[in-house]
């Protein structure tokens, strides 16, 4: 495998896919997702390929992309990953987050892919590996919808072998306080149970209905208040027994350190497609691990490259504890790469695979780009 890494172009595609079933979560109605897919090209012939989470707007973070990130990194080696991180954070001033960490993220995925492909290695054994060649793996989710669709989409992820499943909740308080109930007497005992919330409530609020979720013993709730609310998920760390989860909405391992040295959340929840990438995600995991709070991998609505890369960081993540499993078709997941990794197609006794081939383990099927390019 040739080795010489030094960046002859980089492509930002804009993707769009319409959902065959709209989502509903307490912050409204998806009927269509977006993403950016990047392909990093060296000298040498190689392509790596990335993801960044884009959900609106897509078009103009590939413009960003190639007009702003791409010079770069032209002329320069794929393997400088922290050089090149570097130097793609200080095209903005100003506090780290936003459009422009979500860019860099999809970038790094791809020079990670290069350097796994030139290694011969998947990228999990380039992060020192935990030996894990599958994952535990959770339903997400069940829809803040009709308590009908409700019943019908837990019978679903219990059919297909789900032993983890988590439920949307949203406003008003009674409605998600039966909404918990009710999935909990669908599912019985013995199944584990998260709820997320989408930043639904204020603190007291959350409190009620976190309260409410002890009562039927849920695993985790997720995201309860607005990610800058510290001071609220500390008040609740301290008068709930179900551990918070938080991180989705997180773009670098300063934004979660101290809810994480501080023990106030019970599981960190990076998407390596906003996070910046494999670079900075698995900063964010390391540091889960040296303070002993689990880490579960948000994929949300991502496409296949964002799930397969965040598999990688789940087979090599010490405090690794559970993977998102999204439940709903989605062709950005199921009709972009080859193979595809981290869709309910692949659940074995309640387990997904990990990638084993070099890089992060797939490629962009044929003709994909065309279908789903953004042309307005």
């Amino acid at each position: 495998m040739p080795d010489d890494l030094t960046i002859r172009s980089l492509r930002a595609h804009p993707l769009r896919a319409r959902l065959p079933t709209v989502q509903h979560t307490s912050q409204g109605e998806w009927p269509a997702l977006e993403i950016v897919i990047i392909e990093v090209e060296t000298e040498s012939g190689l392509i790596g390929i990335g993801e960044c989470l884009a959900r609106r707007g897509a078009a103009g973070y590939a413009r960003f992309i190639e007009a702003a990130l791409a010079p770069k990194l032209l002329g320069r080696s794929a393997h400088d990953r922290g050089a090149l991180w570097a130097a793609m954070r200080g095209v903005l001033t100003g506090r780290t987050g936003g459009m422009l960490i979500e860019s860099i993220a999809g970038i790094d995925i791809a020079l990670w892919d290069l350097a796994g492909q030139v290694a011969g290695q998947p990228v999990w054994r380039l992060l020192g590996g935990q030996g894990r060649t599958r994952v535990d793996a959770y339903a997400s989710s069940i829809n803040w919808a009709d308590d009908a669709r409700v019943e019908q989409e837990v019978a679903k992820a219990l059919a297909q072998g789900f032993r983890q499943i988590k439920v949307k909740i949203g406003r008003p308080v009674p409605r998600a306080v039966a909404r918990v109930r009710q999935v909990r007497t669908l599912v019985g005992d013995a199944i584990l149970l998260g709820a997320d919330a989408n930043w639904a409530y204020d603190a007291d609020d959350a409190l009620m209905v976190g309260r409410a979720m002890a009562d039927e013993n849920y695993w985790f709730f997720e995201e309860p208040v607005v990610p800058d609310d510290h001071e609220g998920y500390a008040r609740l760390a301290q008068h709930l027994t179900i551990r918070l989860a938080a991180g989705e909405s997180d773009f670098t391992a300063s934004d979660s350190a101290e809810l994480v040295a501080r023990h106030v959340l019970g599981l960190i929840q990076p998407d390596v497609a906003r996070s910046g990438g494999i670079t900075e995600t698995w900063r964010i995991a390391q540091h889960a691990a040296m303070h002993n709070v689990a880490y579960a991998p948000h994929v949300g609505w991502s496409g296949g490259v964002c799930a397969a890369a965040s598999l990688h960081l789940a087979a090599a993540a010490e405090s690794f504890r559970t993977f998102e499993c999204m439940v709903f078709d989605n062709p950005l997941r199921q009709a972009l790469t080859e193979p595809v990794f981290g869709d309910v197609s692949g659940l074995r006794d309640g387990m997904l695979d990990v990638p084993a081939g070099p890089g992060i383990g797939v490629r962009l099927k044929p003709g994909a780009i065309e279908e789903f390019l953004i042309r307005d």
